[in-house]
């Protein structure tokens, strides 16, 4: 038999339209998701839509604020990845500059510039994707020496990491397999960020939910995560 599939329900409030979902959780879970704001209610199995509805009121507030955030948060224009245009490594900005023969395609830095060679013709899509396994390998370089600190910090052991591009999440976390995802963009924002997203989706093998438990695990073991979070959430998408 196939597992059943959650049912959405809409909760219609003014202007705003949030996903109301039933699931096999103990508490209720609100979320306003980036890029677009979309609006997600996750509560246990057997609640009614009224009284999720009561408790989405009750924060009708909270998600304005934050889709104001979103609404004011800096976007990035479309890349061409043309010479001098602005690209980022670990929170800085470079020029990109893009030369042309022929050999292996390569990245390099400088103190003010990311060097891209490629093939002459080499298209934008081939250009983004040479870019973009890049960062992946920026990331492979950073990730495992911060995991080993913090499974010996928080006593755990991750089984393995992914990469991915996500459009809505910086990271998630399988408890039950060991295993955390992470995404892509990270590469672009300061590496303390990244370290954030890290302890967060590990504390998360302690502690599934973003529950009570889970926010007193994280101010014990990273105090700034607020701060963190407030960073990475105002930074360029």
């Amino acid at each position: 038999m196939n597992a059943a599939v959650p049912l959405v329900d809409a909760i219609v409030l003014d202007d705003l339209v949030i996903e109301f979902t039933r699931k096999d959780v103990k508490h209720v879970h609100l979320s306003v998701h980036p890029p677009h704001g979309r609006i997600t209610l996750v509560a246990p199995r057997g609640t009614r839509i009224d009284v999720a509805r009561a408790y989405a009121v009750t924060r009708l507030g909270w998600i304005r604020r934050q889709l104001q955030t979103l609404r004011d948060q800096a976007r990035e224009t479309p890349r061409q990845f043309v010479t001098r245009e602005s690209h980022y490594l670990w929170g800085r900005r470079y020029l990109l500059r893009v030369i042309e023969r022929e050999g292996r395609p390569s990245v390099t830095t400088d103190h003010k510039h990311i060097v891209l060679a490629v093939r002459p013709g080499t298209d934008r899509e081939r250009r983004a994707e040479i870019l973009h396994e890049w960062h992946k390998a920026e990331l492979h370089a950073a990730i495992p020496p911060l995991i080993r600190v913090w499974e010996r910090r928080l006593g755990v052991s991750v089984s393995g990491y992914f990469l991915q591009r996500m459009k809505t999440k910086w990271g998630s976390c399988n408890p039950a397999a060991g295993n955390i995802r992470l995404n892509t963009e990270l590469a672009k924002k300061p590496k303390d960020l990244l370290e954030y997203v890290i302890v967060h989706e590990m504390v998360h093998m302690l502690e599934p939910t973003h529950g009570e438990r889970f926010t007193a695990l994280l101010d014990r073991h990273y105090p700034a995560w607020r701060e963190a979070r407030l960073e990475l959430n105002a930074l360029p998408l």
